[in-house]
């Protein structure tokens, strides 16, 4: 096979001449990486220059699947865990298959209106997946209730969660043993709040007290929390032991341990399941805002006959795409891929492998043939989801093209400013240059995004590193941004 002779960009000074097949990497680079204890072969790079046509083409029209366009890689087309930055795909789908002002709705429903305020019948609360149905959303159609006339709920509150259909073999994601952090949430039609508590631990005082927000009938908080003669409070989540469980009716979260005196420390804690947590929520608020009612719930489907009584509709998707890249939301990211199985696609086992139809599809109608692909949740959070970092870029080059463009890259962490890039490359030269998507697992760390060098010409690259030693590839990373922003 014959290979085409290409160059790097100068990257902290260096001008490389190598094959396209596996370009040498930058020196700054490859001193990171073996610095590191990792080989040069872990890591994939694709960089696709949006600045540069064909002869005579326009850039609006210029194509960016073929290898043609592709002219700056590392072993670009070896198949990677993408990690987070798998996040990519999902937003792309999302906004340019269902949307930019796309809007998720929940839906309060009943088979008949209420009588003098008593809402006879059972009401339905019937869940579509919406990513980011806060608390203050739910206070709001809890309001709209209200002000739909009713004032005493004298039936159940029958949960509707059929919008999503899962496997029950579906297996949690488990990195290291713990499944209890906010970041593992597992989706679900009728999530709220991101099935959290806002725990605020606070020891400025005598002694050591716990809140808890939203108060959730069904939780209990156990503090057991005694003030540490010394000790720094950066310090204080090695020296506090959360153990959550159910304890017969009841959720028990009890705190053990020793607090560092005159520290104030919030975390998100994932309690109950997520129906008993959205029973509990809507509850909640529906007594605190004067509401009457017997306070059962249920499973169940909505009835075609049902009266609407209140909605609530979500921000739109590019409000959603934001906080699901700039901040690697993982949960939003799997709300937003199963909503896709289940908005687009056809008859399937699963709203999963729907999902995954979906957007196999959608990236075919754009021109992309990706074989090495494999999604599970479209979050990254996945030891099996893999891609190439060469058609990774070309999404990004694709995106750059659409009509979009600047919804999705605006969705992307700005380096050195804001998001999961905001204390990376935060220098006054560096910060800002690029918007850059992270990735990372136990054993990945990826970036991705959009570059603007020091001329003004903009750059979608991606990296890529699979390796037990790929926490330690950070000063790499950055080292290849860097140098392609002073290019």
């Amino acid at each position: 096979m014959k290979l085409l002779r290409i160059q790097w960009p100068v990257l902290g000074g260096l001008l490389f001449s190598c094959a396209l097949a596996q370009a040498q990497l930058p020196a700054k680079v490859a001193q990171s990486l073996q610095a590191a204890g990792i080989p040069a072969d872990a890591i994939s790079v694709a960089m696709i220059p949006l600045h540069e046509t064909p002869a005579g083409q326009p850039a609006a029209t210029k194509k960016t699947t073929s290898r043609q366009s592709q002219v700056y890689d590392h072993l670009a087309d070896v198949p990677r865990n993408p990690a987070s930055t798998m996040k990519l795909v999902t937003t792309w789908a999302g906004l340019h298959l269902l949307g930019p002002a796309w809007q998720w709705q929940t839906d309060l429903l009943s088979t008949a209106k209420p009588n003098n305020g008593v809402l006879a019948t059972d009401l339905y609360l019937q869940g579509k997946g919406d990513p980011k149905l806060t608390q203050e959303r739910m206070w709001l159609l809890v309001r709209d209730l209200k002000a739909a006339g009713v004032e005493d709920i004298q039936g159940d509150l029958v949960l509707d969660e059929s919008y999503f259909k899962r496997s029950n073999t579906i297996a949690e994601y488990d990195d290291d043993g713990d499944t209890e952090r906010a970041f593992m949430v597992e989706p679900h039609a009728l999530m709220s709040n991101f099935r959290t508590q806002k725990i605020t631990i606070d020891s400025t005082g005598a002694r050591v007290s716990i809140t808890a927000e939203p108060p959730l009938n069904p939780v209990r908080v156990s503090n057991q929390l005694a003030i540490a003669s010394e000790g720094q409070c950066s310090a204080w989540a090695r020296r506090v032991q959360q153990r959550p469980g159910q304890n017969g009716s009841e959720y028990l979260v009890q705190y053990v341990g020793e607090m560092p005196a005159g520290c104030k420390v919030e975390r998100y804690v994932p309690v109950l399941n997520p129906r008993t947590y959205t029973a509990a929520l809507f509850w909640s608020i529906w007594y605190q805002n004067g509401g009457k009612g017997s306070g059962r719930s249920v499973d169940g489907i909505t009835p075609a006959n049902a009266i609407k009584l209140a909605t609530s509709k979500s921000p739109d998707m590019v409000s959603n795409i934001r906080d699901i890249n700039k901040y690697s939301n993982n949960l939003m990211a799997r709300q937003l891929y199963l909503t896709l199985g289940a908005e687009l696609g056809q008859s399937q086992p699963t709203t999963d492998d729907a999902a995954a139809t979906v957007i196999r599809n959608g990236l075919r109608e754009a021109g992309f043939s990706w074989p090495e692909l494999v999604l599970e949740n479209g979050s990254g959070l996945s030891r099996k989801e893999q891609i190439s970092a060469r058609h990774l870029a070309q999404l990004l080059a694709s995106a750059w093209r659409s009509p979009y463009a600047a919804e999705y890259i605006s969705s992307l962490p700005l380096v050195g400013i804001d998001g999961t890039m905001k204390k990376r490359l935060s220098t006054p030269a560096l910060a800002g240059m690029a918007h850059i998507k992270t990735g990372s697992l136990r054993d990945v760390r990826a970036s991705a995004g959009y570059v603007k060098d020091r001329r003004g010409n903009q750059w979608a690259l991606v990296a890529i590193v699979n390796h037990p030693e790929a926490a330690k590839a950070l000063p790499a990373l950055d080292a290849l941004m860097q140098g392609l922003i002073e290019n």
